[in-house]
């Protein structure tokens, strides 16, 4: 046994042969572990004294702010320490209080904050080097529930499943029942329809778009032409006419950054790196290991041609530093998956669209290897990063709005986003064409319109209830979701009595939500002789149509 779930899902984890796994599958409620994609879970819990989680890490890992961590790596008892720092980024995103002069390499220097900086903070580590497992992420749900926390943060997630076979979809089920606030990272794929993750009505998915802030560089091709692009190492010794520049297409199943260690590897003194033409003029400020720049794709084409028709082609690279201002922001980045729905294409996702390109945030080491500092950033970008922008924003309306359900904190949030940018234009896409609603969903996130948003819609769990069921799920899969029963008929088995005839009206009873209440009237009539017995006692049966329940009444006739 791995795991015992209470919570979040009813059942268990365990590691199991072959022949035990197919003699398990015929087990009502049983999961099967299985890899899930990157990234962390953040609780943001209630005030201390409601709180009954723990941390596990060793000395003063834990505070006033970090309350609680907890690793769930069913094979490992080490600490939850963030190795890589996509946790960290997150992490301090939605939470992280006040740091002045923050910045990577010098640039986008200033006051680093999270969304709630006087909110407190619980990590549930469930991803790791091997990917992350469901029945980790189950685990650490489950866990959450139980600690008290008020909102479930996942910069994770996994393809498209019907929703009872999506550990992600279930877990935020019942987190919603118990008042938790949920959201998701809508994924970081292709801007091609369909690519988005988390579908599930109960959960906040987050796509992401630009800031109005960019580290600019400047490719000047020859003596004329000049194009510009990002980079986050800015060098200030970076000669004016650098040598052997390597141009780099995105993608590949390369990432960014390594494909310039690549460069530098084999000698290049810098890299240009044109995006994809999926990638249209989206762009990305990354703490590159050489001299470099990411330019749009058109641009790169450009310099294609240039390359191929100039005897000795030459380039320099600008470094120009921190740019504030820009029209086009928020602008729908590339990366950021789509939809429609694809497991339910009535349901409109994403719903919202937050920062989430270029983000500074706090990282477990020095990008710059400075070891004089314990006061480390990075800007990285990705839905992952989006999300715990909208978290930190739930948190805030949940401390003015204490009364305020799950749905209409998402219904605020959603109603009064923004469907323009800074220049008052439609939002647009990596194309600079308007982005479509299943780019931005609702529009970008408005915290203060949401604090005041006029009129909310509000839902009860168990309002989701009939929409599962047009979905044609059974009365077992809705089950798996709401950890109950919700639409189910039952039938009814009559041993009547001698001499006494019994009817039922209705017949059967069908039940459409959790905890319906029905009346039935039994009628029993005289039917040929009269026993010699003055009382005469059978049973009335009422049976589900998937005979897992059984309910049974004693009927006692009196003669007269």
């Amino acid at each position: 046994m791995v795991y015992s779930y209470r919570n979040v899902v009813t059942g268990f984890a365990a590691r199991l042969t072959s022949k035990e796994v197919e003699a398990m599958e015929k087990i009502d409620g049983f999961w099967m572990g299985s890899n899930y994609g990157k990234g962390v879970i953040v609780g943001v819990p209630p005030p201390p004294a409601k709180w009954k989680g723990k941390g596990e890490l060793k000395g003063t890992g834990c505070d006033n702010k970090l309350i609680g961590a907890r690793n769930f790596d069913s094979g490992s008892t080490d600490p939850p320490i963030d190795e890589e720092g996509h946790r960290t980024h997150t992490a301090s995103t939605a939470t992280g209080n006040f740091v002045n002069d923050a910045n990577v390499f010098g640039q986008a220097n200033g006051t680093a904050v999270g969304m709630a900086p006087l909110s407190h903070l619980a990590i549930y580590k469930v991803c790791y080097e091997s990917g992350c497992r469901e029945s980790d992420i189950l685990a650490g749900m489950d866990t959450a529930v139980e600690d008290g926390v008020d909102f479930l943060s996942l910069s994770l997630g996994g393809g498209s499943n019907p929703f009872y076979a999506d550990g992600i979809a279930v877990g935020a089920f019942t987190a919603i029942q118990n008042g938790i606030f949920v959201n998701c990272s809508a994924g970081n794929f292709v801007p091609y329809d369909t690519s988005l993750l988390n579908e599930a009505p109960w959960i906040l998915t987050v796509g992401a778009s630009t800031i109005d802030r960019s580290i600019k560089t400047t490719v000047v091709l020859g003596s004329t032409e000049e194009y510009d692009g990002e980079s986050l190492f800015q060098p200030a010794d970076c000669p004016s006419t650098l040598g052997r520049q390597v141009l780099c297409e995105r993608g590949g199943s390369i990432a960014r950054i390594e494909k310039g260690q690549t460069v530098k590897d084999a000698g290049g003194v810098a890299m240009i790196l044109m995006n994809q033409l999926q990638d249209g003029f989206s762009t990305l400020a990354d703490a590159h290991v050489l001299p470099a720049t990411h330019l749009s794709y058109g641009a790169g084409e450009i310099i294609k041609g240039y390359i191929n028709t100039t005897a000795s082609p030459t380039a320099t690279i600008v470094f120009k530093g921190t740019i504030i201002g820009g029209s086009y922001a928020p602008a729908v980045t590339s990366f950021s998956s789509r939809g429609p729905n694809f497991e339910s294409a009535g349901i409109l996702k994403p719903d919202i669209i937050g920062p989430g390109v270029s983000i500074l945030a706090g990282w477990p080491v020095s990008v710059e290897n400075n070891t004089g500092t314990t006061s480390t950033f990075n800007i990285i970008s990705g839905t992952s990063i989006s999300c715990p922008h909208l978290s930190g924003i739930a948190a805030l309306l949940k401390s003015a709005h204490p009364d305020w359900s799950p749905a209409a904190t998402k219904s605020a949030i959603m109603t009064t986003a923004d469907m323009v940018n800074l220049g008052n234009k439609s939002i647009v896409d990596e194309r600079l064409l308007p982005a479509d609603i299943f780019a931005i969903g609702s529009g970008h996130v408005n915290p203060s319109k949401a604090n005041d948003p006029g009129v909310i819609y509000d839902l009860k769990p168990e309002d989701y209830i009939p929409y599962l069921c047009g979905l044609k799920y059974t009365d077992r899969q809705i089950g798996i979701i709401t950890s109950s029963t919700a639409k189910s008929s039952y039938g009814s088995s009559i041993i009547a009595p001698a001499g006494v005839k019994v009817t039922l009206n209705p017949e059967p009873l069908e039940f459409s939500e959790v905890n319906q209440q029905m009346t039935y009237q039994v009628t029993f009539s005289h039917l040929g002789p009269t026993p010699h017995a003055k009382y005469v006692q059978r049973t009335l049966i009422w049976t589900s149509v998937n005979s897992k329940h059984t309910v049974s009444s004693a009927i006692s006739v009196n003669f007269v």
